[in-house]
């Protein structure tokens, strides 16, 4: 055979085998009209929305609220008729903690209300706070002294570098066609650190200056250390100051304030100008339960050789404490909990089971996502596969706040394009068509994707995610209807489309 026919029958048989693969991801556009009606007709979207911030409130890791929303969830799941329902424990987590109160003004030179809130598992101040504000310009290990033994009870600050700027830009924004084509490109090689040594060695510096600051302030007996943080117009991130650890380290009370507010704090301080500020904390620590949970339920599967095998969607149901986590991650849970519930409401028989998991505690480090797979799926350490590391088609993640889907990451799984490019066609009306090789990290699917499991997060509209998410503003007014509409419907049919596949996903090699 000569070169040119054995490039024809090469090419002969790429296109028969390519058929037979298409024909098998084609669409069920009947069962995907379906799923349309059900879920752009019937949404449920705002009623969830309305429960998981509103009614539940702030679910930081490990609080009261967090426990309340797992209750609230799993009792849905029960309502809604699926099967298996529980509140599964992980492993260990730590401590929990609730804020009961929380008030900070300035009271000299004049009054003035302080937008502000406790830093993640603070100590409280015992009652309220009444001082002057020392700043504190600590640079070396020898300016402690110049403060050593004039701290106790009193309020302090150090100086911040945050400098903000005009909004010139637009608050919120969606992916335009050159942005998302963008997302498509995969870069090789080249690529340098982020930092020199020399900005390293500086940062090991700082970080250990801070750490003896830290130190210092507990052995002073302060009443409360108060930081600004970043966000404009009020807007105030937070973050945590203590641990969850259970061996019950102790920290000095400390506020997050606006960084407007702490800059004319600080200004008044460097023209020498007294300050005083009267605040109180008083927070609730809980040492009942150091276990984490993710909430669990599932449509079960009906085919005799298939049922046994599970499709997985989930969003992580914790957030931050100032806010409700709308957008992080309220909207991923009602999203994903409306997909699960448009299945069940068509009266879906799946040949593999489907499984929804809300997972625990991922703003302290993905613990629900990773404690899932380290207890049923593999050990990302020793390699060591578990019962559902062969049962799992794919994992389904949503936690980008509430913006449209425009597309799916596939985390370098090439064998995945054509099968991906079939089951978003449907969509492309909707504004989902972009399948980029590229990865997306930090969010609860690389647990899945760590241990060779398809695991896969969505490409969605920023909107406003970035400048409100971890905040006091990140509430049920931030989060996008229509859009999450859009979201459930799609990954309704993407967990569809995985459940009656003949063959599962294909996989990356892991060994």
């Amino acid at each position: 055979m000569n070169y040119l026919n054995r490039l024809t029958a090469i090419y002969l048989v790429f296109i028969l085998s390519s058929g037979s693969l298409f024909a098998q991801e084609k669409a069920d556009l009947e069962m995907m009209h379906r799923i349309k009606s059900e879920g752009i007709g019937n949404s449920q979207i705002e009623e969830l929305s309305f429960y998981l911030t509103d009614y539940l409130g702030p679910r930081l890791s490990g609080s009261t609220n967090l426990r309340n929303a797992r209750e609230w969830t799993a009792e849905k799941f029960k309502e809604w008729g699926l099967s298996n329902v529980k509140i599964d424990d992980y492993g260990d987590f730590g401590r929990g903690w609730n804020v009961k109160k929380s008030y900070i003004a300035m009271k000299v030179p004049y009054y003035a209300q302080v937008i502000g809130y406790p830093k993640a598992w603070t100590n409280g101040t015992n009652g309220a706070v009444s001082s002057e504000v020392v700043l504190l310009e600590i640079n070396s290990d020898a300016d402690f002294e110049k403060y050593r033994g004039t701290l106790k009870g009193k309020v302090i600050t150090i100086a911040s570098n945050l400098q903000l700027s005009p909004a010139f830009e637009a608050e919120a924004r969606r992916w335009t066609d050159e942005d998302l084509e963008a997302r498509k490109e995969i870069t090789i090689g080249g690529r340098t650190g982020r930092y020199t040594p020399e900005m390293l060695a500086q940062l090991r510096a700082q970080r250990e200056l801070d750490q003896k600051l830290s130190k210092f302030l507990l052995e002073e007996e302060v009443g409360l250390r108060i930081t600004g943080t970043r966000g404009n117009f009020g807007t105030v991130f937070h973050t945590r100051a203590g641990s969850f650890s259970k061996e019950k380290l102790p920290t000095v009370p400390e506020l997050e304030i606006a960084a407007e507010h702490h800059g004319r704090i600080y200004r008044l301080l460097k023209k020498g100008i007294t300050v005083e500020i009267e605040a109180e904390v008083d927070v609730e620590w809980l040492d009942d339960d150091y276990r984490g949970y993710n909430v669990l339920a599932e449509i079960p599967g009906t085919d005799r050789n298939l049922g046994s095998e599970i499709v997985m969607l989930g969003a992580h149901l914790d957030s931050w404490h100032a806010g409700t986590g709308g957008n992080d991650n309220a909207a991923g849970v009602v999203v994903m909990m409306e997909a699960i519930r448009i299945l069940k409401e068509l009266g879906f028989q799946p040949k593999r089971t489907i499984r929804i998991a809300l997972w625990g505690e991922e703003e302290q480090g993905l613990f629900g996502s990773r404690g899932y797979v380290q207890k049923y799926v593999a050990d990302r350490n020793t390699k060591e596969k578990k019962a559902e590391w062969d049962k799992i088609s794919a994992y389904y993640n949503l936690d980008n706040g509430s913006g449209k889907i425009r597309g799916i990451y596939l985390e370098g799984n090439d064998m995945l394009v054509p099968v991906f490019e079939e089951w978003f066609k449907p969509f492309h009306e909707m504004g989902a068509k972009t399948i980029t090789r590229r990865n997306t990290g930090s969010t609860d699917h690389v647990a899945f994707d760590a241990v060779g499991v398809p695991g896969f997060q969505f490409i969605q509209d920023p909107i406003d995610y970035g400048r409100g998410y971890h905040t006091n503003m990140d509430v049920y007014e931030r989060m996008q209807f229509a859009d999450m509409t859009q979201a459930a419907v799609i990954i309704a049919a993407m967990v569809y489309n995985t459940a009656q596949r003949d063959e599962k996903l294909p996989r990356k090699p892991w060994k």
